[in-house]
């Protein structure tokens, strides 16, 4: 795993899930988190989502997306429910990052919706 990567999505995570505690997201509600991976390639991405499938994780329906320099990739996310714990974000971002690496698509981080 690459520490550089790991090292800013954790300050990313952090900085995200101070922001909307401060704009007042409800702490004791369960937040769907989004984790986002990319690749210009169907097949590698495909089978991305099938490996992470095989792991037991939930995915979206792989779909085509156009990046703001009109280049075409193909994206999924893969979908989890808990608390805005940094600690448990953090260790999924590992695996995501790892199951990345692997199957040679891009992490794009995660995100997640305000709670009420």
């Amino acid at each position: 795993m690459e520490n550089n990567q790991l090292t800013e999505w954790v300050a990313y995570t952090e900085s995200l899930i101070e922001e909307l505690l401060e704009d007042g997201t409800n702490d004791e509600a369960i937040h769907t988190i989004e984790h986002h991976f990319s690749s210009p390639s169907f097949e590698v991405l495909e089978k991305a989502a099938i490996a992470a499938f095989k792991m037991g994780l939930e995915i979206e329906e792989p779909e085509e997306a156009e990046l703001e320099t009109g280049e075409k990739v193909f994206a999924f996310d893969i979908i989890s429910e808990h608390y805005l714990d940094d600690e448990v974000i953090i260790d999924e971002i590992k695996v995501m990052i790892e199951l990345a690496l692997q199957n040679k698509v891009d992490y794009d981080g995660w995100g997640t919706y305000f709670e009420e």
